[in-house]
């Protein structure tokens, strides 16, 4: 008696798994690979490295590892003119956007792009706009919480963002939930993204035009010449970083700052906060000029 019990509660069991699989989606897999039952660690290992590539990285990383940093957020005040919030979504392509009092560090909320559509309309004929009851709320969360915690807690929250606080309750960076499945899967596209613009060209021979951004190894490969001590790799990993080091200060537009290799900067663009775009002129250029 006990054994046909027993055979028939498995049998219903095998039944309903697939359904059950079904019913909690990809989000419910994800979590069930990350929480394996009756499994050590090597084997939980073995078990997230087969399931989709980048699945370990939900167990190894933290949210300061792939948080979108304060400077680079795109996010509009409470009372922000209508004309001015919608050319910050057509600027940025977001489809949601944070929204503060004030300054960033008191946020209140998230605007989704279709909350404001459906409220004013398509044609944006409404010069007024009242954003406070359109807000959604957004998940803050610290920057040392691992990305799987934080992926459950956005699942199970129904939160599409979430901003990193650091310890003075300050805004210190921004993650969506599109950010950490990308962790797992990689690149996600839509047909709104387009392909990202190389980060430096050369300008002329011996010239180059750079964002701030470029990876410092990439363009030291790129040049053939070594612009960062060993180190010093372990504090700037780009050329805004490296030029910020040799001025110990964020320098001005049109500044030009000088590398002891006879390597020079010149500051295109910048705010007060960071370097965005360079001129970097090799020796050999100076020596032609």
């Amino acid at each position: 008696m006990g054994d046909t019990t027993d055979g028939s509660s498995a049998a219903q069991g095998a039944l309903e798994d697939p359904r059950e699989a079904e019913q909690r989606g990809f989000f419910g897999r994800l979590f069930g690979a990350l929480t394996p039952e009756d499994e050590d660690d090597d084997t939980a290992g073995t078990m997230l490295k087969g399931a989709l590539p980048g699945l370990a990285n939900l167990r190894k990383l933290r949210v300061d590892d792939v948080s979108i940093p304060k400077a680079e957020i795109a996010a509009v005040p409470l009372d922000v003119a209508r004309d001015e919030l919608v050319r910050v979504f057509r600027e940025s392509g977001f489809s949601r956007l944070p929204v503060y009092l004030d300054t960033l560090d008191r946020p209140l909320g998230m605007l989704h792009l279709k909350d404001l559509a459906l409220t004013y309309g398509f044609n944006g004929n409404s010069h007024d706009i009242d954003l406070e009851p359109l807000l959604r709320p957004v998940l803050f969360v610290p920057p040392s919480m691992p990305l799987a915690v934080l992926l459950q807690k956005m699942q199970s929250e129904r939160r599409h963002m979430a901003l990193v606080i650091d310890e003075f309750g300050g805004v210190d960076g921004l993650l969506t939930i599109e950010d950490l499945v990308e962790q797992v899967v990689g690149e996600i596209e839509d047909e709104h993204d387009t392909d990202e613009e190389a980060p430096f060209t050369q300008e002329r021979p011996g010239i180059w035009l750079a964002e701030a951004r470029t990876p410092l190894e990439e363009f030291e490969s790129e040049i053939g010449m070594k612009l960062a001590e060993a180190e010093d790799t372990e504090e700037v990993d780009t050329l805004g970083g490296l030029v910020f080091m040799l001025a110990e200060r964020v320098p001005a537009r049109s500044e030009v700052i000088d590398h002891p290799d006879g390597v020079s900067f010149e500051v295109i663009d910048a705010d007060a906060r960071r370097i965005k775009r360079l001129r970097v002129r090799l020796p050999s250029a100076q020596a032609a000029s």
